[in-house]
């Protein structure tokens, strides 16, 4: 299989796959959060890159950026859309190396951020590769109402049982696997999606016509 030798510059389409997902280790690594100090998304971003123990610093002034500011970075998130920003940062972070994420403007960044759903230890990322945030917040939301304090209970309750049971069952793994499974039947989750009229529209528009029967 050939692949192209260049990088994917800045303004390039979308990758046609999507976005690879990944966790990234960010402890210790510094990541700059570009955005005005009123930006509420801007300052999520910084909390959420400080619980997991990242080096974060805020620029709330994105017109007085500077090269440096960025160069020394490992992950860069740009959250005002501003094209002009959006295409110095990722000239920037080609020569630089550093990771990017520019909000709403996946085209010219490396990241595309997900959307978190916390219960205990429990974490699902959402991605919808840049192109439809919204849609990104709402099954956020759907999980999260359903991935309540019970469920983190009993998941918690599962983590005690599998302690439990390397003792009980030391040195039969196939017995603590048998035992893990039978403990976890009967959890199921029941999702359903609800859509727009505008597309239950489109979508009969487009389905085929069935030709009538001549009498």
């Amino acid at each position: 299989m050939q692949t192209s030798s260049q990088p994917p510059r800045a303004g390039d389409p979308l990758p046609p796959h999507g976005f690879f997902p990944v966790g990234l280790n960010l402890a210790g690594r510094r990541c700059v959060v570009i955005g005005a100090a009123d930006d509420s998304e801007a300052s999520e971003k910084a909390a959420a890159l400080r619980e997991v123990d990242a080096d974060v610093r805020r620029i709330t002034d994105p017109a007085a950026l500077r090269d440096e500011d960025v160069a020394g970075a490992f992950f860069v998130i740009s959250t005002p859309q501003d094209e002009a920003l959006s295409a110095r940062l990722r000239a920037l972070a080609d020569a630089h190396k550093f990771l990017l994420c520019t909000i709403d403007q996946p085209r010219y960044g490396f990241v595309a951020m997900q959307a978190i759903v916390k219960a205990g230890p429990v974490r699902i990322g959402i991605s919808t590769g840049g192109v439809a945030p919204r849609v990104g917040k709402i099954l956020k939301a759907a999980l999260q109402r359903v991935l309540d304090a019970k469920f983190a209970r009993f998941v918690d309750c599962l983590a005690t049982q599998k302690r439990r049971n390397r003792t009980r069952l030391a040195g039969d793994g196939a017995a603590r696997r048998r035992a893990m499974i039978d403990a976890a039947r009967g959890f199921e989750l029941d999702v359903r999606a609800a859509y727009p009229q505008w597309f239950e529209d489109e979508l009969a528009a487009a389905a085929p016509r069935v030709p009538e029967e001549n009498p």
